[in-house]
């Protein structure tokens, strides 16, 4: 007869099983953190640079921008990016628009090569604080700005508080609003234990990345082994996925709402009409609380437009800025 295993036996059997998962799971999906200057050479080449912007406190923040177009534009265009993105989402319409206007994009605190805050806080008003600060170090004193989802939010944030340096606003699927999501990107689904944002910060699947920004797109299949490369590894970047958990953690939507009837700049709302993170629903309450203010949807287009299709949506913006 042939005996059968005991109790001990199997579960030490299936013990080691699971050792083995875990080890092929940690070989597969172990991603540690990458210093700025391995990173450089791949997503800073020119016109990238970096400023050492000094804050209110006396802290340097050094900071990942692009200064195209002409100099001597005196109202330059300013785009914010959007949670866990970079100034490369504003590639295409920056190409475009630098044809005839000083374009001004860059990496915000926490995210991109700019990397964690100096001083922790990812609070709105924190952002509000650091633009200013970034703004007068440039000397730009007017500007149009643009914002794409949580950029969007401190976009029109920054317009209602400092109504004298905003020329023109273009708000794109904008963030700083309590509404509910349909779905939120697997990568934002961390829940709040010190344990799994342990693990969060070891190891990153590309697959959840590659995920992430489907779920995003309107059109899944725009999603490019170049796009996830992107958005990967500028996660990796040392202190971002902590700096990621922080915003997450300390994002409070809604807060400022009764700031938008304070907006006086003429501004473009311009929403992907298959948001599914920010639901279109949000561009009508935009409009009716800004005064002087216009809609256009793009019915096929998910939260990333002017990412998703650069060309539909940038001209969307040359006729706002040519307008009467």
């Amino acid at each position: 007869m042939t005996e059968r295993p005991t109790l001990g036996a199997r579960l030490m059997k299936l013990l080691g099983f699971a050792v083995l998962a875990t080890a092929l799971l940690a070989m597969a999906f172990r991603a540690p953190e990458r210093p700025l200057e391995g990173l450089v050479a791949r997503w800073a080449p020119p016109p990238s640079d970096f400023l050492e912007l000094k804050l209110p406190g006396g802290q340097i923040q050094l900071v990942h921008f692009r200064d195209e177009g002409p100099k001597t534009d005196t109202t330059p265009i300013v785009l914010l990016h959007g949670t866990a993105a970079s100034l490369h989402t504003w590639e295409g319409w920056a190409k475009s628009l630098s044809a005839t206007r000083r374009v001004i994009t860059l990496d915000l605190p926490g995210f991109g090569l700019t990397g964690p805050s100096v001083i922790g806080d990812y609070s709105d008003d924190a952002y509000d604080s650091f633009l200013l600060s970034f703004f007068r170090q440039l000397q730009i004193d007017r500007m149009v700005l643009v914002g794409n989802s949580m950029g969007g939010g401190l976009a029109w944030q920054y317009a209602a508080r400092h109504a004298e340096q905003v020329a023109a606003l273009v708000l794109v699927d904008a963030g700083g609003l309590d509404v509910r999501s349909e779905a939120v990107p697997a990568g934002f689904r961390i829940p709040d234990s010190r344990v799994l944002h342990w693990l969060a910060g070891v190891f990153l699947p590309r697959p959840l990345v590659d995920r992430s920004l489907r779920e995003v797109y309107g059109d899944p299949s725009k999603v490019s082994a170049a796009l996830v490369d992107r958005y990967f590894e500028l996660t990796l970047r040392e202190g971002n996925r902590e700096a990621l958990t922080q915003r997450l953690a300390q994002r409070a939507p809604g807060q400022h709402a009764d700031l938008l009837p304070r907006i006086q700049a003429p501004t473009l709302i311009l929403w992907g009409g298959k948001d599914r993170l920010i639901p279109p629903a949000a561009a009508d309450r935009f409009h009716q609380a800004i005064a002087h203010s216009t809609v256009q949807v793009f019915p096929e287009l998910g939260h990333v437009p002017q990412e998703e299709d650069p060309a539909s949506t940038v001209q969307a913006v040359h006729t706002f800025l040519h307008s009467p």
